[in-house]
């Protein structure tokens, strides 16, 4: 019997475990980076003491408007890729493409400035340390602390690439953390602040005569909002992991709004006491003296307001930083890797380091581009350039809204954007003036992103106009079925090592139950990588399974074989197990390895939720058939499994072999007095019979043992394999001081099979019981 591909399917496994607190906190966290604590002070010296309130105050509006658009696209289309994804499937191709070629671009400058602002607070951490820089050297125009700055800044940028590269990364636990961390900084901050205005009787003079509250009207104000909008980007990350989200329907948007919110009224707080709680003896307006300090001034203002203010904010600038770094690292290598493996990009870009299952070669370029913008630009320029690209790339996504409300009218939307494109139009309006105001801030960052448009275009014509994508789903799911069977054992391998043991026992199984057997091998896949990527991966199971499909042919029993990829390999076996509706489990003991603990973890919290099916975990000691198996029997329904078990395995060899298999059920019975063995052995008779296991050919055996797993490894000297039903313990019993079952696995020296029964089992071994019985009385009518 040759194996014969039946179906090949792809399809959405992926977990869902982000809730709305979490993915909440994502956004605030990509929000609050080191726009707050770095750009503050160049707004300031912009816009004026009012007008830098008037600019975060109106781009949350803004922003609120574009997330609109997001929201509604999110909640409609709640997978990986945001604004990218979007435009290439509602706009002409060019237009996808460059959606992916801005979002590179502005994901990439955003860290770049965020690098530069990490050298600065370092360089300000060295000075606060006793390491005093000398600013009075200068070398190409540059003085000797910026060049330190760009020195670190540097240095940082390699340090992050290097991390993404070996496919560390910062797991939503630590993520809440460092962003919870900022809010208490930057809460601190407001709290001395008000408390400092309090003792100032004249603190609104800061904002109304000082000299005025807009001193370079309104234009000021829109130059600061474009300077600053690249703090108010970050919930297009929130998009990203959308497949990862808990009812993404629902918690989208919410958190897109939530977010948005949230971070405005940090920004309005802290510009307020920044402006309102200052006290410095320069002789300037608090908001001139903030623009003269430029990336520096928070660190001052804090210094000004409260204790220790210049190492706390320090700190919470290096935490901003950090953490910005890291997310832009990945965000914008993860674009282009996106696009050459869309071919709209070199094939290069698409290459997937094949250890670290990382877009190494993406991750090199993009830190390659990162550091040139890092060097060669000032702050300002930086800055701008940033917010220039996400303003064109935001648009994009207003036309992609617009565009699938025509393209698209049938799709469900859970949340629509009103007004629409009415509203769109004046979104896309508003961005294109601030875009066009930060010419007169910073020409050079215009210069940069009309060259990179153009070089934009080059590439396109090379690549992306050439090559058609293939269309791809989101997440790999192969599958290739020889015959369906309705019973169906599970046999989930690792590598070829496992597959000889557990298969053989598999297909023993299967072919007592006229069954197929089920190999299934899964493929973790990193957050840093979306499930799409996993297909490059797969032909390393091919030879893992083909082994299986071998044992399968040895036993006649068809085989149904299935590669997937998971974010947590327990989860995406426990899916495996409930979409097949499999009957039998069987999986390998963890072995002595530096992830002992951790796969152990995974069998236990199989073991003690309710599996989605019979479960029996194999420990191997040697390699040749039973010939006489032990189980020990206390009652109850995994007792009744592993009997079962023990039945159907007897049963399956001595066809096979010819030769008998001795079942042994064994009752330990503490401080047993032997003069009564007798009648507790009809006791224990009565128990076993009320398993429902008529006529078993099975022997009891009572012995009298103190210590339960003493007495059962003793006795089992001399038997092949024991075969015994899981504990009752609760899971943080078994976790810290292990059960029964496992002690018996790990120190006895022959071949131990931990079982646990399904509740409600469908289609179970007591069918084969049901038949195994019909055909003894035909036969015995006969």
């Amino acid at each position: 019997m040759s194996p014969t591909p039946a179906s090949e399917r792809f399809k959405v496994t992926l977990s869902r475990n982000l809730n709305l607190f979490d993915i909440t906190m994502i956004g605030v966290g990509a929000m609050i980076g080191a726009g707050i604590f770095g750009l503050t002070g160049i707004a300031a010296g912009e816009a004026g003491p009012v007008g830098l309130m008037l600019a975060f105050l109106l781009n949350g509006i803004v922003t609120s408007l574009t997330g609109l658009s997001y929201a509604e696209l999110g909640a409609a289309r709640p997978a990986a890729g945001g604004g990218y994804a979007w435009a290439k499937e509602a706009l002409a191709r060019v237009y996808g493409f460059f959606a992916g070629w801005i979002s590179w671009f502005s994901h990439a400058v955003a860290c770049s400035l965020y690098g530069v602002l990490f050298g600065t607070f370092f360089t300000e951490l060295l000075e606060i340390a006793g390491f005093p820089i000398d600013t009075s050297l200068a070398i190409f125009g540059l003085t000797h602390e910026e060049i330190w700055v760009k020195v670190i800044a540097t240095l940082a940028i390699l340090l992050f690439m290097i991390i993404n590269i070996r496919g560390s990364s910062e797991t939503g636990m630590v993520g809440n953390v460092i962003t919870i961390f900022k809010l208490l900084v930057l809460g601190t901050l407001v709290i001395f602040g008000v408390k400092a205005m309090f003792n100032l009787p004249n603190w609104a003079d800061n904002f109304l005569r000082d000299p005025s509250p807009l001193p370079f009207g309104w234009g000021g104000v829109t130059l600061a909002m474009g300077l600053t909008f690249v703090a108010f980007e970050g919930y297009e990350v929130i998009i990203q992991s959308a497949e990862e989200v808990k009812n993404p329907v629902r918690n989208i948007p919410r958190a897109i709004f939530l977010s948005i919110g949230v971070v405005v009224v940090i920004y309005l707080a802290v510009a307020f006491v920044s402006i309102g709680a200052l006290q410095q003896n320069s002789g300037l307006p608090n908001w001139i003296y903030m623009g003269e300090n430029g990336e520096r001034a928070m660190i001052e203002t804090a210094r000004a307001i409260m204790p220790y203010g210049a190492f706390i904010m320090v700190l919470g600038g290096l935490a901003s930083t950090t953490s910005a770094l890291n997310a832009t690292i990945f965000s914008s290598s993860r674009v282009s890797f996106a696009m050459g493996r869309d071919h709209d990009l070199p094939a290069i870009f698409g290459s997937i380091h094949p250890r670290n299952k990382t877009p190494y070669w993406a991750t090199w370029l993009s830190g390659a581009l990162i550091i040139f913008m890092a060097v060669a630009l000032p702050v300002s320029d930086v800055a701008s350039s940033a917010s220039i690209t996400f303003l064109l790339l935001f648009l994009l996504v207003n036309f992609a809204m617009i565009r699938m409300r025509t393209t698209h009218p049938d799709i469900d939307r859970p949340f629509r954007v009103p007004f629409v494109p009415y509203l769109q139009y004046f979104t896309i309006l508003i961005q294109l003036v601030l875009a066009a105001h930060l010419f007169s801030l910073s020409p050079i960052a215009w210069g940069v992103t009309i060259v990179w448009l153009l070089l934009g275009g080059v590439v396109y014509k090379r690549y992306g106009g050439k090559i058609e994508a293939k269309k791809e789903e989101d997440t790999i799911l192969l599958e290739e079925t020889i015959a369906s069977k309705e019973y169906s054992v599970l046999v989930p391998v690792a590598n070829i090592s496992a597959v000889p043991e557990l298969a053989n026992l598999g297909a023993l199984f299967a072919r007592a139950n006229d069954g197929e057997l089920f190999g299934l091998h899964v493929v973790y896949m990193p957050h840093h990588l979306s499930a799409t990527d996993g297909r490059k991966f797969l032909r390393q199971g091919r030879p893992i399974l083909d082994e299986v499909v071998a044992v399968g042919k040895q036993y006649d029993v068809p085989v149904r074989t299935m590669i997937r990829i998971g974010r947590n390999i327990g989860d995406s076996i426990i899916s495996a197990a409930r979409e097949r509706d499999a009957n039998l489990m069987i999986l390998g003991w963890p072995e002595h390895t530096a992830h002992q603990k951790e796969a152990f973890g995974t069998i236990i919290r199989l073991i003690s939720k309710n599996p989605p099916c019979d479960l029996a975990v194999v420990r191997h000691r040697h390699h040749k058939p039973a010939q006489s198996i032990l189980v020990p029997a206390a009652g109850g329904p995994n007792a009744r499994l592993a009997l079962q078990l023990a039945l159907i395995e007897a049963e399956a060899l001595e066809a096979k072999t010819g030769k008998p298999v001795k079942i042994t059920a064994l009752n330990i019975a503490p401080g047993l007095d032997m003069s009564d063995a007798e009648a507790v052995a009809a006791r224990r008779r009565r128990v076993l019979d009320d398993l429902d296991l008529p006529n078993l050919p099975f022997e009891l055996e009572i012995i009298a043992a103190d210590d339960i797993v003493n007495g059962i490894l003793n006795y089992a000297d001399g038997f092949d394999q024991i075969i015994v039903g899981a504990s009752n313990e609760g899971l943080l019993e078994q976790t810290f001081f292990g059960s029964i079952p496992q002690k018996i696995a790990e120190e006895a020296l022959t071949t131990v099979i931990m079982v646990k029964q399904h509740d409600m089992v469908k289609y179970g071994i007591r069918q084969w019981l049901t038949r195994r019985t019909k055909r003894k009385k035909e036969t015995a009518r006969a």
